[in-house]
């Protein structure tokens, strides 16, 4: 073992690296490719006085972190010596004595890549390592590809490949790209270090792969790198979900879809972009350059419960660094019709009656007398049919100047994809009008029926007992006399905010009332031509005056 007073003197001039003289001239950072050589050019110098020194003069490249004592060096000019494994007869060192210290490194390997300091040494007079400047060697097995980043769509752009070194001396690189994105390009522009291109949004998540090979060498490295495209929002798409069904598709603006009343709805909105665009939901249409309150501030927008207040236009804006852009749907709710009427009226010329009807899809219109059936417009000398409709509601209305027999049936009957709707009324002895109801089609209601009817048999029993049964002071009806025709009037209509359905002049230009979802039930009786009894008469007994009253559903 070696005393520790006595390293040191073995050291040498290693310790004392501020010593004037003592300068190096050396690349301090050297690149290589992996399997090729390199030559690094390095000058040395040391004190004037020790030039003329006896002895030899030897020179070494060592790793950072030996001890020249220890260690066996990388590379010696005085090749009588050991060397580190792996380094013989690869790394080179050139005559000392016209002071150059220049390396030549063959077969370059990955294990190569660190840190070197050079060292002189003649006899005792110099011992002297320069590690104020030392040699930093990165072995890299693929070339470098350089650009401008981020790519954007459309912009020209330049990529760069190029080799840490060059070849030997009377050598030359060959280039060749490879990739997806240049499948346009000529291929005489593959060929070169710097390749000029136009990305595209297809371009995106690509390879794109710079080969480089030493003319006269089978040895070719290559590097590829992954595409990262910017580009602006392009398909836009709507996703609609309702009825557990979701139909994704591309729509253009202001069209529209229609959804039964009461369904919920979603939409999703999706975006190719990159990076991805910021989505978000309005109501109505905004410009793009307006910044209204979003609905939703996410790609979702959810209509739990689609009522004619969520109708309408939503728009989905995806907004990007690079641009944006905007899609629009337009919401409307179906549902089935809502009869108003039939009402009926004795004129001078015969019966008129009138039908209305509101529903999403409009609701188409037709009469059924008796048997037969009368829809659309027409005329004849016995019946006119007249229908109109704008937007949601539907107007129809019959005169009829034919004589009719007692206890003919007609009805007004309104439909469309939801369902549909009738009401009728019965005709009754001495010109008198019967409603029978409204019958809905799709919901039925019987049990609502059955309990209006009863109501209607007991306010009739009472009405026909109080006539029976006169007060004091109040006349009877005699029995020479005509009898009392009555209107009996009953059946059900939705409550809205108007007490009337639109006539033909607001449906051919103003807009319809809203509708409520409350359905009211009522009736009407009505006596005509009373006259009054003798108070003489009032024990004698008469017949009950009375209609036959009859509600039918179908």
């Amino acid at each position: 073992m070696v005393p520790l007073l006595l390293l040191p003197l073995l050291w040498g001039g290693s310790l004392q690296q501020e010593q004037p003289g003592y300068e190096l001239r050396v690349q301090e950072l050297v690149r290589v490719q992996k399997g090729l050589s390199v030559h690094v050019p390095c000058y040395f110098s040391y004190p004037r006085s020790l030039w003329f020194s006896s002895g030899s003069l030897y020179t070494y490249w060592y790793r950072d972190g030996d001890h020249p004592a220890i260690d066996d060096p990388v590379a010696r000019s005085n090749r009588i010596g050991t060397m580190k494994r792996g380094f013989w007869n690869r790394f080179l060192l050139a005559d000392p004595n016209t002071n150059d210290c220049s390396l030549s490194i063959r077969d370059a390997r990955t294990s190569d890549s660190g840190t070197y300091f050079f060292r002189v040494e003649r006899e005792n007079d110099v011992k002297y390592s320069y590690k104020k400047k030392m040699l930093k060697l990165q072995v890299t097995d693929k070339p470098d590809i350089h650009f401008l980043e981020p790519l954007e769509s459309g912009q020209r752009t330049q990529v760069t490949c190029s080799l840490p070194e060059t070849c030997q001396k009377g050598r030359r690189l060959i280039f060749f790209w490879v990739g997806d994105a240049l499948a346009s390009l000529n291929p005489q522009t593959l060929h070169s270090s710097v390749l000029t291109f136009t990305p595209r949004p297809q371009d995106h998540g690509t390879n794109l792969t710079c080969q480089v090979k030493c003319t006269g060498s089978s040895v070719i490295t290559q590097r590829t790198i992954w595409l990262n495209v910017f580009y602006a929002p392009r398909n836009l798409t709507i996703g609609i979900s309702f009825r557990n069904v979701t139909v994704l598709k591309s729509v253009q603006n202001a069209s529209s879809l229609l959804i039964l009343k009461g369904e919920a709805v979603r939409l999703l909105c999706l975006a190719d972009s990159n990076p991805p665009a910021e989505l978000t939901w309005f109501r109505g249409s905004p410009a793009l350059n307006d910044t209204p309150t979003p609905i939703s501030s996410t790609a979702t927008l959810e209509l739990p419960r689609m009522g004619t207040a969520e109708e309408g236009e939503f728009t989905c804006r995806a907004q990007h660094l690079l641009g944006s852009q905007t899609l629009s749907l337009s919401l409307s709710v179906g549902y089935p019709p809502q009869l108003l009427g039939p009402s009926c009226s004795w004129e001078d010329q015969g019966l008129h009656c009138s039908c209305s009807s509101r529903a999403q899809p409009a609701p188409s219109l037709r009469w059924r007398l008796g048997a037969g059936l009368l829809e659309g417009n027409h005329s004849n000398a016995s019946c006119t049919v007249t229908s109109r409709s704008a937007g949601p509601w539907a107007n129809s209305s019959l005169s009829l100047s034919q004589e009719l027999s007692a206890g003919l049936r007609l009805s007004c009957e309104a439909s469309n994809v939801h369902g549909a709707q009738s009401a009728a009324v019965l005709l009754l002895p001495g010109k008198s009008v019967s409603q029978a109801g409204v019958v809905p089609a799709a919901l039925g209601g019987a049990g609502v029926m059955a309990l209006l009817s009863l109501c209607l048999c007991l306010l009739f029993l009472y009405i026909v007992r109080a006539h029976r049964k006169p007060a004091a002071g109040r006349p009877q009806v005699r029995d020479d006399e005509d009898p009392v025709v009555g209107t009996a009037t009953w059946g059900s209509k939705q409550k809205s905010n108007t007490e009337r359905p639109p006539d033909q002049a607001s449906l051919a230009g103003d807009a319809p009332p809203s509708w409520e979802q409350q359905e009211i039930q009522y009736a009407n009786l009505s006596f005509h031509r009373m006259k009054p009894q003798e108070s003489h008469d009032q024990e004698a007994t008469s017949s009950p005056v009375y209609s036959e009253i009859k509600r039918r559903s179908k």
